[in-house]
């Protein structure tokens, strides 16, 4: 299986105290998601914790379809991990981490992923790795001005 890495830091100016609740309400994932992707969370009332399944739609490249994660280490205020159980992937992890900066905050986000249907899956990786770049600069933007 082939294997991609996706790494993005982003520092906020505010303490983790402050940030890491706000990615343990799940319901902010679908504010921090482009709306293009028409993401929306079906699992009502979601209390993150080690274990804790999240289930959700979204559309990509005009696709509809299900994903279902997991959140496979969970560490507060430091790091969580979530993994896909069901959805458009070979495999997704992404790893969350948060560090004190000064007054702010380093949050970190590695994505190991693969892509379905090896080795033709491969063909679309560039164009994934794109949209995956596309989903995490708009997250950047937009998480300061929610926090």
């Amino acid at each position: 299986m082939r294997g991609h890495r996706f790494h993005e830091q982003t520092r906020l100016p505010h303490p983790v105290e402050r940030v890491f609740p706000f990615f343990a309400g799940a319901a902010n994932l679908q504010r921090i998601t482009p709306p293009e992707l028409g993401f929306r969370i079906l699992t009502p009332g979601v209390t993150m914790h080690e274990g804790a399944r999240i289930s959700y739609s979204l559309s990509l490249f005009g696709i509809r379809f299900e994903w279902l994660t997991e959140i496979a280490r969970w560490d507060p205020p430091h790091e969580f991990v979530d993994v896909q159980l069901r959805g458009p992937y070979r495999q997704w992890i992404h790893t969350h981490t948060f560090r004190p900066d000064g007054d702010g905050t380093l949050m970190d986000d590695t994505v190991d992923y693969a892509l379905p249907l090896q080795p033709f899956g491969e063909v679309a990786a560039p164009l994934i790795a794109l949209q995956v770049r596309r989903i995490f600069k708009y997250r950047s933007r937009v998480i300061p001005k929610l926090l």
